[in-house]
């Protein structure tokens, strides 16, 4: 029941979200946003505020441009500050913190021969969930909304197409729980499987702290490649851990939230939602 409960709130929400950054010029009432998802402005309030923590106008107030460039203050010397207490450590992501290693590069250049990989489908607050794992960590965390599961699971194999997938959602649900529900502290392993660089960036996104955001210029220079911003670019959106490594939290220079391979209006919702945890 919760299953199915946790993925229709998250569908309401992300039409919601879409009618609010589609009309946002002509101010949309609660009864503006709320008569299209079958909620009354009462039941709206609750459910979005129960979701993100925020009012819908909260919540829009928290994805302007204005507020995106005030997350992006200091953040060379937020890198410089991750860069310093060294790649290796673990990276703290809402309450928990993520343990990872980079698979051998034979993996990744072999497209996953001899790797097995179980998967599994769980709700999450952005959508159905897609995670992957070895049996040395996480590998991926996809979303997709309903009826996209077939999708999402294409686009991941595709990664690594020499890997054996297995279904197994018992063997996936502890990771599940540990990211969308807390861990007591427990590290969560995750293990990055990609390209030299694309590992390094992937490394360097772990260390962006919630409710903070860089640009992917900053990422370029802090990994030694000043002038490979658009290279950073596409290793971000190759990220195949998303929400875990918080590619996300990388915006345009000018505050602008762009680009977001599932979903534009997942990145702002996850986003907005962060912003409203405490």
């Amino acid at each position: 029941m919760e299953h199915h409960s946790s993925l229709d709130d998250y569908d309401k929400v992300r039409q919601v979200l879409s009618n609010l950054y589609d009309n946002w010029r002509d101010q949309p009432s609660l009864e503006d946003l709320a008569r299209p998802v079958g909620l009354s402005e009462d039941q709206l309030q609750k459910l979005f505020t129960r979701w993100a923590g925020l009012t819908p106008k909260a919540f829009l107030q928290a994805l302007t441009l204005d507020h995106a460039r005030k997350m992006l203050n200091d953040s060379a010397s937020i890198l410089d500050a991750a860069l310093d207490s060294g790649l290796s450590g673990p990276g703290r992501l809402h309450d928990l913190f993520v343990a990872h290693e980079a698979m051998s590069p034979g993996a990744f250049k072999s497209k996953g021969q001899g790797l097995t990989i179980s998967y599994g489908y769980h709700p999450s607050p952005f959508g159905i969930a897609l995670a992957m794992v070895t049996d040395h960590g996480l590998c991926g965390l996809a979303f997709a909304d309903h009826g996209g599961e077939v999708a999402a699971l294409a686009d991941m194999t595709r990664r690594w197409p020499n890997a054996m997938f297995n279904e197994d959602s018992a063997k996936t649900a502890p990771y599940a729980t540990q990211i969308f529900k807390g861990s007591d502290g427990q590290p969560i392993r995750i293990t990055l499987i990609g390209s030299d660089f694309e590992i390094s960036v992937w490394e360097t996104l772990l260390k962006i702290p919630q409710k903070r955001a860089v640009t992917y210029g900053d990422i370029a220079t802090k990994i030694g490649k000043p002038k490979a911003a658009r290279a950073v670019g596409a290793a971000v959106g190759k990220n195949p851990i998303s929400f875990v490594v918080p590619c996300h939290r990388v915006i345009g220079k000018s505050g602008d939230i762009t680009g977001y391979h599932w979903g534009l209006t997942r990145k702002r919702a996850i986003l907005g939602w962060e912003a409203g945890q405490v």
